[in-house]
């Protein structure tokens, strides 16, 4: 299934999949909607903070595959950027502690940011963002452990689920930390 691509090269239409599944990721809900299904009612408003949310992902992966040929470093971007996604996603639609109205959710944005701002001090630097995936996964302990402190009316149940739940996003950044790591070392 190799196909001419880019610049006269042969491979896989990495480009064509990715854009193509984003496509199909924001058409999922509007066909679940058009079928009525239970549960599935986004408005104008979440389809936009959606696209908006998947071309952000699908232009840093982009940078990320031109800054590097080190598939460490691809592999590492991309799931930093996965993490963040997923965290967001799931702080905007149903919330990680307590219900998505819950104030403290927004420890989990700050933790977010400081990724972000640290990304941009690293320069996208493969030992920088090594250091950065690190920061961001302590900061979204913190940002989890805040919020465990505050007063709390859910059954004590939840606490477990939600840290079950926010300990995949910090594996994730971990593990983004370790294939930069790797990549640095591979310089």
């Amino acid at each position: 299934m190799a196909e001419v691509v880019g610049s006269g090269r042969r491979g896989i239409p990495w480009r064509i999949i990715g854009w193509g599944g984003a496509v199909a990721l924001l058409a999922s809900p509007f066909v679940a909607m058009q079928m009525h299904a239970e549960g599935v009612d986004w408005s104008l408003g979440d389809f936009i903070v959606m696209g908006v949310m998947i071309a952000i992902v699908g232009g840093v992966i982009e940078l990320a595959v031109r800054s590097s040929s080190d598939w460490s470093y691809r592999a590492g971007a991309a799931l930093a950027v996965l993490g963040g996604f997923l965290l967001t996603w799931a702080n905007l639609a149903v919330g990680i502690v307590g219900s998505e109205n819950n104030p403290a959710n927004q420890l989990f944005f700050v933790a977010l940011l400081i990724g972000v701002v640290g990304s941009l001090v690293a320069r996208g630097k493969s030992s920088g963002m090594a250091k950065v995936m690190l920061i961001t996964a302590a900061a979204t302990v913190a940002a989890f452990v805040i919020a465990q402190l505050g007063a709390r009316d859910e059954p004590m149940v939840r606490p477990l689920i939600e840290g079950a739940g926010t300990s995949v996003f910090v594996l994730m950044f971990v593990g983004s930390a370790m294939l930069f790591r790797r990549s640095a070392r591979a310089v």
